[in-house]
C-alpha cells in the first residue's frame, strides 16, 4: 500500500509540475508579446489575412464545384426528360414549341451555335447552326398532323434555303410523313427527310448525323400503313 501510496503521489507532482510549466509558459508568451508588440503585430495580421483568404478560396471553390455538379445534373435530366417525350405529346406542341424542342435535340446531339430563325421572313428556314463535324446547317420544322404529307414544294423551298443561307446540309424535321415525289425530291438533292419514324429515332436517342444513313427510308410497309390509317384516320 506504501508503494502505490508513493507512486501516485509522485504521479500528482509530476501533473503540477508540468502544469505549472505550462502557465509560466503561456505567461512569458503574453509577456513576449506585450514586448515585443510593435515588431510581431503586422506579422500575426498578415497570418491571419493568409489564413483566411485561403479558407475563403477553399470555400468558394467547393460552391463553385457544388454548383456545377448540380447544374450538370439538371442538364442530365432535362436531356433524359427530351428523350422521354411521347410523340404524342410532340404532336400537342405549338410551331414554336416544336422548333424549339428541334434545337434542343441539336444541342444534345453536340451541334453548336444553334438557333431559331423562324418568323414571317425566314427564308424558309427555322434553325441554323452547324453539325458537331462542323458543317452548317439549315433545318425546316414542320409540325403537321399526322394525317398531313410533305409535298415536294416544302421541299424545293428547303433547297433555295440552302442556297440563301450557304448551308452544307439541308434537314427538313416533320411530325408527319413525306409524299413519295416530296421524299425522292429530298434524297435526290442531299436532303436529310426526318420524317415521324425518324424523328421518334431521333428522340429516342439516335444522333442526327446517324439519321442520314436511312435517309430515304423508314416510312413503312403496306401493313404499317394500314395500322397507322387506324390510328390517326
Amino acid at each position: 500500500m506504501a508503494v502505490r501510496s508513493r507512486r501516485r503521489s509522485g504521479a500528482c507532482k509530476r501533473r503540477e509540475q508540468r502544469l505549472k510549466l505550462g502557465l509560466i509558459g503561456v505567461v512569458v508568451c503574453l509577456v513576449l508579446l506585450v514586448v515585443f508588440w510593435q515588431v510581431i503585430w503586422p506579422y500575426l495580421v498578415g497570418g491571419l489575412v493568409l489564413v483566411g483568404s485561403v479558407s475563403g478560396g477553399w470555400w468558394l471553390w467547393r460552391m463553385n464545384r457544388s454548383i456545377k455538379g448540380r447544374d450538370d445534373q439538371w442538364r442530365q435530366e432535362e436531356a433524359l426528360n427530351a428523350g422521354r417525350r411521347s410523340l404524342i405529346e410532340v404532336d400537342a406542341m405549338s410551331g414554336g414549341e416544336f422548333e424549339d424542342f428541334v434545337v434542343g435535340l441539336c444541342r444534345r446531339d453536340g451541334c453548336t451555335e444553334v438557333r431559331r430563325v423562324g418568323g414571317s421572313h425566314d427564308n424558309g428556314a427555322d434553325v441554323l447552326g452547324r453539325l458537331p463535324d462542323g458543317r452548317s446547317m439549315v433545318i425546316q420544322c414542320k409540325r403537321y398532323s399526322p394525317k398531313s404529307r410533305i409535298p415536294s414544294r416544302e421541299v424545293r423551298d428547303l433547297l433555295g434555303s440552302r442556297v440563301h443561307f450557304k448551308a452544307d446540309v439541308a434537314i427538313f424535321v416533320t411530325t408527319t410523313y413525306f409524299t413519295g415525289p416530296s421524299e425522292r425530291t429530298a434524297v435526290q438533292n442531299g436532303v436529310i427527310a426526318v420524317h415521324r419514324d425518324h424523328l421518334g429515332l431521333w428522340n429516342n436517342g439516335a444522333s442526327l448525323l446517324s439519321l442520314s444513313e436511312v435517309n430515304g427510308a423508314g416510312q413503312g410497309d403496306r401493313r404499317h400503313r394500314a395500322r397507322y390509317k387506324e390510328t390517326y384516320e
